[in-house]
């Protein structure tokens, strides 16, 4: 579990891609302290398993639905990425709640200076917008964002100096293409209210008075 608060910025100094996967080697240092062959780090917003570890850099396996899904099918040697090491336990909660299981990827379609903050503009498809509100949470790239418009084919965010300055958002430019993560609290809602046919509120049609009292609450 992650809240999308980058650490820092590292680069890809090596990709060994197979035919629909990838071993990645991460060149950094603040992410690297206190982590273990097996802790999870988020490579631009991608919850990947730690396989080996140097001085200055770790190494992770991508497997194929990670490419398929997330902007690491496009990753170069020498892109910069967005870092964040799993949340600890006694952590802050800086963010919001990220799991790192990219929905989907979007394109920057404008991006605007307004006196100290940047808007970007991100286009995506209709099944993710679904999840995207007014003053809700998104991450891009990892990075937990506050949404501040939704329309029917893109939304839009704003970024403080300070973000634009420590994660790879801040080099976004048109055209690029961004990890989305959708507030995880909106699938699980949407889940409950439209179960499968075989779930276990068929029965009673979804989440009613009735369904609630049956079972406790």
């Amino acid at each position: 579990m992650f809240t999308g608060i980058v650490e820092e910025i590292g680069t890809i100094q090596k990709i060994e891609a197979g035919k629909h996967s990838g071993v990645l080697t991460v060149g950094c240092r603040t992410v690297l302290e206190d982590t273990r062959i097996g802790d999870s780090i988020a490579v631009n917003g991608v919850c990947l398993t730690v396989t080996r570890l140097g001085s200055s850099y770790f190494t992770a396996d991508v497997m194929p639905e990670t490419m398929a899904r997330s902007s690491l099918s496009q990753a170069r040697q020498g892109s910069a990425v967005n870092l964040e090491r799993a949340m600890p336990a006694d952590g802050r909660f800086g963010g919001h709640i990220v799991s790192g299981h990219i929905d989907g990827i979007g394109t920057v379609s404008a991006v605007r200076e307004d006196e100290n903050a940047v808007w970007f503009t991100v286009t995506a498809p209709a099944n993710l917008l679904r999840y995207i509100a007014e003053k809700g949470s998104v991450a891009l790239d990892g990075t937990s964002l506050t949404v501040a418009a939704a329309g029917r084919a893109d939304f839009q965010v704003s970024l403080i100096p300070h973000t634009r300055d420590v994660t790879v958002l801040g080099r976004r430019k048109p055209g690029d293409i961004v990890n989305i993560e959708c507030d995880i609290l909106a699938k699980y809602v949407e889940k409950l209210l439209h179960p499968p046919e075989s779930g276990i509120l068929e029965e009673r049609g979804g989440i009613t008075k009735e369904f609630l009292g049956k079972y406790g609450f």
